[in-house]
């Protein structure tokens, strides 16, 4: 088996290829706000880092996680640390359920992600309804829910090309 050294500077960034990903979309905050599409949002960062940690990607750190969840509130504008902690629960519950799964499914895992989500979801709303006082609206979080779910299908299809060519 080669190592990093002799596959060269290019099989590097690609190897950090998702969690490149990940900085950026918490960096961009991406929202279709100037589409006119009144009830349409997904959480990318979930997909991303539920996906990679349940293939337990070695360069994918829980480290650089916590640091983008640091950075996209402060992008966003929540408390510092809400975000990490939506980002390390995710984290925690992906990398138990990858130990404890036998045969992985795509199907299971589809299903486990919109429980993880949704138990996300709800401890972030929680939080900063009783805590910080913040007016959000509850259909705004089950919208996202709701389609963060069923773009994870269609991300997984493309993020499999990315794991295939990371082992080629």
């Amino acid at each position: 088996m080669t190592n990093l050294k002799t596959r060269g500077f290019y099989y590097k960034v690609y190897s950090y290829l998702p969690v490149i990903i990940l900085f950026i979309s918490v960096l961009n905050e991406f929202d279709f706000n100037y589409l006119n599409l009144e009830y349409f949002a997904f959480n990318f960062p979930f997909i991303l880092i539920f996906y990679f940690t349940i293939k337990e990607i070695k360069n994918f750190d829980y480290l650089l996680v916590f640091l983008a969840g640091l950075i996209n509130d402060t992008v966003v504008g929540l408390p510092l640390g809400i975000s990490s902690l939506s980002y390390m629960l995710i984290c925690i519950a992906t990398s138990y359920f990858r130990n404890i799964t036998i045969r992985p499914n795509q199907i299971k895992d589809w299903f486990y992600f919109l429980f993880i989500i949704s138990l996300i979801n709800s401890i972030t709303y929680s939080i900063l309804t009783l805590f910080f006082s913040y007016n959000l609206i509850l259909m705004d979080y089950l919208v996202n829910t709701f389609f963060t779910f069923l773009f994870y299908i269609i991300f997984v299809n493309i993020f499999k090309y990315y794991i295939k060519g990371l082992n080629d």
